[in-house]
């Protein structure tokens, strides 16, 4: 009899089911174990899962604020440009008018105008005479106080 219960054990090592394998009874450490694993690695996951996300949060952070800047340069230099355009048309129009000045006062006959009316200067055979429109002040006379 001991014969037929040692092959009935062997049998059933050999067949890798114990009363686990048959499903009636789980061994309640094995149990435990299995679920203290479980739930360290959900939480080793969690962590994972939390720190690629804070990474990523920081990246497009990071990216968003590269973003804006670039942006307002942008704005401000098409400002410094639209300036200095202006300023540019503004330095070739006085350069053209000191041109026509230039050509102007070349000229003979623009310097004696300018002599004459804005110096009083006369010509050869010229005599200047002044008009004087004002009427003089009256003088205001001082009163004397007596002490």
């Amino acid at each position: 009899m001991e014969n037929n219960q040692s092959s009935n054990a062997q049998k059933t090592h050999s067949k890798g089911q114990g009363s686990a394998g048959n499903g009636h009874e789980l061994n309640p450490e094995i149990v435990a174990k299995s679920k203290s694993n479980h739930k360290r690695h959900k939480q080793k996951i969690g962590f994972y899962y939390s720190f690629l996300t804070f990474v990523l949060l920081f990246c497009l952070v990071q990216v968003g604020a590269g973003v804006v800047l670039n942006i307002s340069k942008t704005i401000a230099y098409h400002g410094k440009i639209n300036t200095m355009r202006k300023v540019l048309e503004d330095a070739e129009q006085r350069n053209k008018d000191l041109k026509s000045d230039i050509s102007l006062f070349s000229k003979n006959s623009t310097l004696e105008e300018l002599a004459r009316n804005n110096l009083k200067m006369t010509g050869d055979k010229e005599v200047l005479i002044i008009i004087n429109n004002s009427t003089p002040q009256p003088v205001k006379s001082k009163k004397h106080k007596h002490k």
